[in-house]
């Protein structure tokens, strides 16, 4: 009987054991899935980047050449206006009786030489019967000088009463898009220099300028690569994700700030629909080297181990290792690597975030990189180092 339970109480043990053992060999987790693909290699181009304003070629405040009474405005407010264009109207009077007294000037002094030309032809006549003194003949030949002089005078008065008669309409310097008008008619302004009343502003629209410092350090880049001519550059809108307009760049400062160590640079920007506004801000990027071979990934698969940035990489046997590289810029939602990778090495692009520790295993699902904007040059934006206001330079001209 004790033999008979002792039996049955083994037989209970080790189905005890047995379930025991059964769900821990159950609860084992399996590998991770993660998504695997090899890096993207293309051609690819570096391109330095730049913040700036655009600024127009030629910009004009309109002041009167004259004061006076304004009596008629002759343009619509934003208008476009070519140059020599009429834009304003003051009271001609004024200098209309001005021009009127300036020739009776004139008038009189031509008189007054003609009596002095009978007094000195008169004088020569006596000299030679010695009538008269030679002194007398002298000053009467200083008097013909003197009147000739007064007739210039009176002439050159005429002129300027002439161009103040001119002066009153007041046109277009330049061609561009004009302001709205500062002055309504009635008013009474001031004229002839740069304290006088402003009456609107004009400024060009084709093309215009893009603006914008870079940085000591970009500049010797430019300089030692010994660019010349007008470089070709890049610019978008700030609502833009492309680069959509082309233009060159044309101006260098000559001279690099010691305060800021940034030099002020220029591009001209074809604007021929006017779009373009002088003030508006942009970015701008020039080549900043040829192109060349480069891998990419996405710029999620990377990650930062301290100071170092990695990306796990799956072995052929699916242990997961974290492999070292060296990061270069941004283009097209894909990061490119220097160095660190193979382009036969398999990245994980998708469900890192389940590995735990470097020699995991993993069950690897075939991906592929694309990127997430095709252009047709397959441009690399590069931002520019050294400066926050960077620099690529033309060097055109001896510069």
């Amino acid at each position: 009987m004790r033999t008979a339970k002792v039996v049955v109480a083994s037989a209970l043990m080790a189905v005890a054991l047995q379930s025991c053992t059964q769900p821990s060999e159950a609860q084992a987790p399996p590998a991770p899935a993660v998504t695997v693909a090899t890096p993207l290699v293309r051609q690819v181009q570096d391109w330095d980047e730049f913040t700036g304003r655009f600024e127009a070629t030629q910009s004009v405040d309109v002041r009167a050449r004259v004061g006076g009474y304004i009596s008629g405005v002759h343009f619509r407010d934003g208008d476009y206006v070519r140059r020599g264009q009429l834009l304003f109207t003051l009271d001609a009077r004024p200098a209309q009786a001005a021009l009127a007294s300036a020739r009776a000037s004139l008038a009189q002094a031509e008189a007054q030489l003609t009596l002095a030309r009978a007094n000195l032809a008169r004088s020569e006549s006596l000299l030679a019967a010695q009538a008269v003194s030679q002194a007398e003949a002298d000053a009467n030949r200083g008097a013909v000088a003197q009147a000739e002089a007064a007739v210039a005078a009176a002439n050159a008065a005429i002129r300027a009463r002439q161009l103040d008669v001119e002066f009153t309409r007041v046109t277009a310097p330049i061609s561009g898009r004009i302001s709205d008008r500062r002055v309504d008619p009635g008013n009474l302004v001031g004229g002839g220099s740069s304290a006088a009343d402003i009456l609107t502003t004009i400024v060009s629209s084709a093309p215009i300028y893009f603006v914008f410092e870079g940085s000591e350090a970009l500049l010797l880049k430019y300089q030692r690569q010994a660019r010349q001519g007008a470089a070709p550059i890049e610019v978008r809108l700030q609502d833009e994700s492309d680069y959509s307009r082309t233009g060159q760049l044309t101006f260098t400062d000559n001279a690099v700030d010691a305060a800021s160590g940034v030099i002020r640079l220029r591009a001209s920007i074809p604007n021929a629909d006017g779009f373009l506004k002088p003030g508006m801000f942009g970015q701008a990027r020039l080549a900043g080297s040829g192109t060349y071979q480069a891998m990419l990934v996405p710029d999620a698969a990377i990650a930062t181990d301290q100071a170092r940035r990695v990306v796990q990489v799956v072995a052929a046997d699916g242990s997961v290792s974290a492999r070292p590289v060296q990061t270069g810029p941004l283009v097209d939602g894909l990061r490119v690597i220097r160095s660190g990778l193979e382009a036969t090495d398999r990245v994980i692009i998708a469900g890192g975030q389940r590995i735990q520790a470097p020699g995991m295993k993993v069950q690897a699902k075939a991906g592929q990189i694309r990127p997430t904007a095709q252009r047709s040059a397959a441009p690399v934006t590069t931002p520019a180092p050294a400066s926050s206001a960077t620099f690529a330079n033309s060097l055109s001209s001896g510069d």
